[in-house]
């Protein structure tokens, strides 16, 4: 692999500074090349030229091409690269409050429900206020959707978790679902099909509808979840703040309307995709999919909120995120109450 380390690399962000005012902005995608959504990613680059006339030019590169996932913030800050399109929570480490931002799980049961947030319920002002120390400016926010659960059992809700042998990440994930009764098992994605074939597990947690189709886990796992429920992450697209505050002001608002204009389109895309892949799986007539009522989302979001806390409790801003989210889905109506 041609992966530097940011260590390595330090010197050549200083050795390039002086290239600042050049419009050829360097992104890194957390994707690999190839990947659905790295080729949407494509897309949004080549709009940037188009909404600026040409002024300003994004080359997206995939995952690790210049530093590793978890070091891309780093590489911005020191002017290796201009920017990325990446899950935020990969930066957890450096503050709880990244991960919880990025994936509060049972909290968004549509895209537009998280975009609302950020758009007119302070989430944009709270990336920015999480971001802006580390030296970046948030741009906006894109998600490939929410993603489904494959399962042998029937899952029609909160009830039918207890004791379900399950896939799940590591972190939050795992987390709300072992406080929802599910024993939750750590697993790589590339066991997830043989360990529902041979019975390890009968449930896992993995990724949106179309691409379990397309890899065959509904030949094993007959009861999928959809739509999802739970799991909906947040890519944020962010770019080195000084730089971004020396781009003239329509310049600046070009970017911030074509990563607005990319997440619709993504989430337009993947969602077709999915209904695609759900029509087919009907027509089959092999499996049941199964659409969990309001209520039981509600009462998923509701045990979610508990293990949200846990994570508030751990930094400053975390706890403001929890405050800013909490608000926000009690005004929308979007968490049962207590």
């Amino acid at each position: 692999m041609k992966t530097l380390t940011l260590t390595a690399l330090l010197a050549l962000g200083t050795a390039t500074g002086a290239l600042a005012q050049e419009m050829t902005l360097r992104f890194q995608s957390s994707d690999p090349a190839g990947n659905p959504n790295f080729l949407l990613q494509k897309e949004w680059a080549a709009s940037v030229s188009e909404k600026t006339d040409g002024a300003i030019t994004v080359e997206l590169l995939p995952v690790e091409s210049i530093v590793a996932h978890n070091e891309t913030q780093d590489a911005i800050a020191a002017g290796i690269l201009d920017g990325h399109v990446t899950d935020t929570s990969y930066f957890a480490g450096k503050d709880p409050a990244f991960g919880l931002i990025a994936n509060p799980v049972g909290a968004w049961s549509d895209p537009q429900e998280m975009f609302d947030y950020m758009e007119e319920g302070g989430g944009r002002e709270l990336m920015n206020e999480l971001l802006n120390p580390y030296g970046l400016q948030f741009l906006g926010a894109t998600t490939p959707g929410l993603e489904a659960l494959v399962a042998k059992v029937p899952l029609d809700g909160v009830d039918d978790l207890q004791g379900l042998k399950m896939r799940a990440p590591e972190g939050l994930v795992q987390q709300v679902f072992a406080a929802a009764g599910a024993a939750p098992v750590n697993l790589p994605g590339s066991e997830v099909f043989t360990s529902l074939d041979k019975g390890v597990i009968d449930a896992a947690d993995y990724t949106v509808f179309s691409t379990n189709q397309a890899q065959g886990m509904h030949d094993v796992a007959k009861h999928p979840v959809y739509p999802g429920f739970h799991s909906m992450p947040l890519v944020e697209i962010s770019m080195n703040k000084e730089k971004f505050d020396s781009l003239p002001e329509e310049q600046q608002t070009a970017l911030v309307e074509s990563v607005a204009e990319f997440a619709q389109m993504q989430v337009s895309e993947l969602r077709a995709a999915d209904e695609a892949a759900v029509e087919k799986a009907r027509e089959a007539g092999d499996i049941t999919i199964h659409d969990w009522p309001e209520d039981e989302r509600a009462r998923f979001r509701q045990i979610a909120q508990g293990e949200w806390q846990t994570v508030a409790d751990k930094s400053e801003n975390a706890q403001k995120v929890y405050d800013s989210l909490t608000t926000y889905l009690t005004d929308a109506g979007l968490m049962q109450s207590e």
